[in-house]
Order: structure tokens, then C-alpha cells, then sequence
């Protein structure tokens, strides 16, 4: 690889190169269209999976074909008009609703802390290193994804090196790479040290008990207590989630996804009086529509606001 192949490599966030090449590789091999391909191959390969795919991975299929038209200097199909209309007719006839991740809630947050204290007083007194070390992970995981609002891939991504501690204040996390971050510049998030549920305290104890200096943040725990080199990967995020969930005791575990950590700190900070441009200044959403999708609102049926404009039952007197 030379330079500039390398440069162009770095260029793209590793997920979206993954994804990008997933779905090139459905088209050409497992559905057999040609490359470079026709509005028309297009749009037959939209027609031939708008029963089967959802809009949202049908949009991604054609941002991968896009992208890798654009890359061999050829023109872009997907922008044709016959395309679009198809894709405007899978929408009409297919129509989709919006699946959001489930909020996990403050109080759910203090069971699951609880429970991992308790578990991690259980193993110190077992002497089982492996047990006190999953333990004091999952706790540091737990706190600050959700103190942080990070994404899954953000907490997965953390480097000890990056990272930053004030004990007693805070702590600074930086990501030389991030979804929001367009210019590529890195971003910084900061975290509270609390005086309960703290994810700064909850990290250090991680960190100086697995003895890390450098690297991957949250990695892998085997049988003997040996820490690995690697970080978590993305994909053992979520069964990771609620597996603790589970253990801990709360219900329907498996709706909970990364996101639900994401989301159930937007609605604990809404909730609390926090301004919309305060939130998102916080969590790094560049957009309203962004934060809007993770914000519900404190009466989401309007129950409470109609109620209170009825008017009053006049109450019926028997004598």
C-alpha cells in the first residue's frame, strides 16, 4: 500500500469501510449485477429486495454503491431518476416504523450497580481474581457509558492513554476519531466525578486493578483472570449489556441495546431541567433531529396537559 492508498484508507471510519464493502459484495456476488452498473440494474436490485431488506439497509446498500462508483471515476446510478422513484415507491409500499432502543432509567442504573458491588465483594472474598476483574469492568463500563452518553463504538474505542483524570472533579476522554467529527480534529468528552453511581471512580478501580498504562480501555477477561491485549470488539457489546442486565436482575433485558444507555441519559437530563443546546453540547449531536430521536417527552401521551384542561365533574348529591 502506498501513501496515498494508505491516506485514502485512513480517510473512512472502519465501520463504514466494513459495511460499505458488505454490501458492494451483496450486490455483485450474491445477487450476480454488474459493476459498473445501470440505473436499471439499480433499480431491479431494489425492486428484488424491497420485501426483504429494510429502508434503512436498502439506503446503506445504495451509499455503497454510490461510493464505490465515485472511487473508480465512474457516473453514480443511484442518482438517476428511475431510482429514486423506485426507492420512493419501496417507501410507499413498504412503509417502516422506526425501531428505537428501549431507555434504561436511573433507577435501573442504581439495581445494576448495586448488584455489581455486592458481586464484587462476593468475589474478593472467593479470592476469584477473574470474577472481581469482570466485575469491576462491567461497573466502569456501565458508568460512564451512561454518565458519557457514549455510542458503543465510542466506549469501545477508548484508549488509557487518551484519558485523563482530575480525582474528585472529572475526567477527560479523547477519541481521535468520532461519528460527529466531520473534520477529523479528535474529540474531547468530559465525565463528572459524583458522590454516588461515580464513573470516575468506577474506572480508576478498573484500571489500576487490570494494571493497564496504554491501550484499549475495556478488553476481554479469560477463565484465569488474564486481561487481553485487544479491546472489546463491537459486536460483544450489546450481549455483554445484557448479560449484566440479566444477572442483575432486570426485567426484559433483552431490549436493552448500546443505545439504551445513550438514550436513558436524554431522558434522566431532559427530565432534569436540562436545556436542548445544553444536551447536546454535551453528548456531541450536531443536529435538533438527532436529539430529538433519543428525548422523550416527560407526558408522551398528553394525558397530563388534556386532563388538566377538562373541566371539572360536577359531583351529584343524593339526599
Amino acid at each position: 500500500m502506498n501513501k496515498v492508498d494508505h491516506y485514502l484508507h485512513a480517510g473512512t471510519r472502519d465501520n463504514t469501510r466494513i459495511s460499505y464493502q458488505s454490501a458492494v459484495r451483496h450486490y455483485e456476488v450474491e445477487w450476480g449485477g454488474f459493476l459498473p452498473a445501470t440505473a436499471d440494474n439499480i433499480a431491479r436490485y431494489l425492486a428484488d429486495h424491497a420485501e426483504t431488506l429494510s429502508l434503512n439497509t436498502l439506503r446503506q446498500r445504495l451509499a455503497a454503491l454510490a461510493q464505490w462508483h465515485l472511487e473508480q471515476g465512474f457516473p453514480d446510478p443511484t442518482r438517476a431518476p428511475l431510482v429514486r422513484k423506485v426507492f420512493r415507491g419501496i417507501q410507499a409500499e413498504h412503509p417502516a416504523q422506526e425501531k428505537r432502543a428501549k431507555p434504561f432509567q436511573l433507577e435501573q442504573l442504581q439495581q445494576v450497580d448495586r448488584w455489581l458491588g455486592q458481586a464484587i465483594a462476593v468475589a474478593q472474598a472467593a479470592r476469584d481474581r477473574a470474577a472481581e476483574l469482570r466485575y469491576t469492568r462491567n461497573r466502569a463500563l456501565l458508568l460512564l457509558a451512561f454518565w458519557r452518553g457514549f455510542r458503543g463504538d465510542e466506549i469501545t474505542r477508548l484508549q488509557v492513554e487518551y484519558i485523563q483524570v482530575a480525582p474528585g472533579e472529572g475526567m477527560s476522554c479523547f477519541l481521535p476519531r468520532s461519528k460527529g467529527d466531520r473534520q477529523m480534529k479528535g474529540v474531547t468528552f468530559k465525565a463528572p466525578a459524583l458522590s454516588q453511581l461515580c464513573p470516575v471512580t468506577a474506572y480508576i478501580s478498573w484500571v489500576e486493578m487490570a494494571a493497564l498504562e496504554d491501550g484499549p480501555v475495556f478488553r476481554a477477561i479469560d477463565r484465569w483472570g488474564h486481561v487481553g491485549n485487544a479491546g472489546l470488539h463491537i459486536d460483544s457489546l450489546v450481549p455483554l449489556l445484557r448479560e449484566i442486565l440479566t444477572q442483575a436482575g432486570i426485567e426484559s433485558a433483552a431490549l436493552y441495546s448500546g443505545h439504551s444507555l445513550r438514550r436513558g441519559f436524554a431522558n434522566w437530563a431532559t427530565g432534569n431541567g436540562w436545556d436542548l443546546k445544553t444536551l447536546m453540547e454535551y453528548v456531541g449531536w450536531k443536529s435538533v433531529q438527532s436529539a430529538l430521536r433519543y428525548v422523550e417527552g416527560a407526558d408522551p401521551f398528553a394525558q397530563l396537559r388534556i386532563e388538566s384542561m377538562l373541566p371539572a365533574v360536577a359531583t351529584i348529591k343524593y339526599e
